[in-house]
């Protein structure tokens, strides 16, 4: 359950995370009583990001600005999504913005901490300087401060943005969350810390033991996704059933794999082509996708590793799957999520190289997410050289690279 902007900052308010004044706004006429002095900055509260680019947030300086901004955000859709509610905030003259996040690693199963000095919307840009420290053991402020130092903070700025990152953990925790971010942590000439937007992730399975989060969801203008990515996550669900019975029929004897047995596509409507191993990774990569506000284009599930009797086999099986996932021309990237040992890890590099090389003699341009655990990142960028590849940590990292290189 992805909680609103609004709502978000609710929580954050809890942990003495500072958040500026703002005022819920329902309808334009709200803001003739609006409290908050101007300048304000008024915010179209949906779940899609980019709501800056795409006219969702605007700075407005008396009440007959403000009236006719509101009632061009409330038509607003952005997504798909039209606001019910629009929040109103004090302006802040930031002077760097940073990106800060804990989230729940599905892959590690572990919390991991991200951060990056470039936040705001520029964020997406920015990946490959994206910073992270996995909580491996009993959290402590040590994790947070080593998270500033990666990023490369000095000075007060170590302690008053590990702070921040402390209470966002104990929040992510206390309240069994899946993400807690916020983009942008804005920094004023002072020095002082501001959450100047956030985003709250509620775990689904754990909302029975936190009814206050139900009663946050239960204000929210729409509990469905809208409309265009409700008939996404409903195509996949439906699919799902084609999935266990493609891995189920599968051969499961090594001796029985052959490359003249048919891979099993399945197409939808996007432009995101997913190669995963195993039912649920499969699953759980589709779902994320959409989450993020991206679309997949079809998905094929290369089964347990396990069942290949070599790796040259499972090398040629991986680009066949490859040549599949990227046949339709409105493909325009891959998200490669393989879960492997060091050994099929290293055919599945091997598959990647060879198709990006046959792709770029036959001149067609293709962006390939690749997502493998436990690698030699170093060795493996040397390998890939030049390629259209971009190597991922986690699987929330890997999506948002594939979403933003989608769009």
């Amino acid at each position: 359950m992805d909680l609103l902007e609004y709502q978000a900052k609710a929580l954050f308010r809890q942990m003495e995370i500072p958040v500026l004044p703002s005022q819920r706004i329902d309808n334009p006429a709200d803001l003739k009583g609006l409290k908050i002095p101007y300048p304000v900055v008024l915010k179209s509260q949906v779940r899609a990001g980019g709501r800056g680019r795409a006219g969702g947030i605007k700075f407005v300086e008396n009440t007959i600005d403000a009236v006719a901004a509101a009632q061009t955000i409330f038509n607003l859709p952005i997504e798909s999504e039209y606001p019910q509610v629009l929040l109103a905030e004090a302006k802040y003259n930031a002077d760097q913005e940073l990106y800060l996040a804990v989230l729940l690693d599905p892959v590690a199963r572990r919390p991991v901490l991200l951060g990056s000095q470039q936040g705001g919307m520029d964020v997406e840009g920015s990946i490959d300087k994206m910073q992270q420290v996995v909580v491996d053991q009993e959290f402590s402020p040590f994790y947070a401060r080593r998270l500033m130092l990666k990023m490369g903070l000095q000075g007060n700025l170590i302690q008053s943005v590990s702070t921040i990152v402390e209470k966002m953990y104990r929040l992510f925790v206390e309240k069994d969350l899946d993400l807690v971010e916020i983009n942008p942590l804005g920094i004023n000439p002072k020095g002082e810390v501001m959450a100047l937007d956030g985003k709250v992730s509620a775990n689904n399975d754990a909302l029975g033991r936190h009814p206050d989060l139900v009663a946050l969801g239960a204000k929210k203008q729409d509990t469905k996704l809208p409309g265009e990515r409700r008939s996404q996550t409903e195509r996949l669900r439906a699919n799902s059933n084609l999935l266990h019975s493609s891995l189920e029929l599968a051969p499961t004897s090594p001796s029985q794999i052959s490359n003249s047995e048919p891979l099993n596509l399945v197409e939808l409507d996007g432009n995101i082509g997913i190669l995963c191993n195993g039912v649920g990774l499969t699953m759980a990569t589709l779902d994320a996708v959409v989450q993020e506000g991206g679309k997949p284009a079809n998905f094929v599930n290369l089964g347990s590793l396990d069942r290949y009797d070599s790796v040259d086999a499972l090398r040629d099986r991986a680009e066949l799957a490859l040549e599949l996932v990227s046949q339709d021309k409105s493909v325009k990237v891959v998200l490669v999520n393989i879960l492997a040992s060091t050994t099929t890890s290293e055919a599945i590099i091997a598959a990647v190289v060879g198709y990006l090389e046959r792709k770029t003699r036959a001149n067609r341009q293709l962006q390939i997410v690749l997502l493998l655990v436990g690698i030699d990142r170093d060795a493996v960028k040397k390998r890939l050289g030049q390629l259209h590849v971009q190597l991922a940590s986690t699987l929330d990292q890997a999506v948002a690279q594939a979403v933003s290189q989608a769009k």
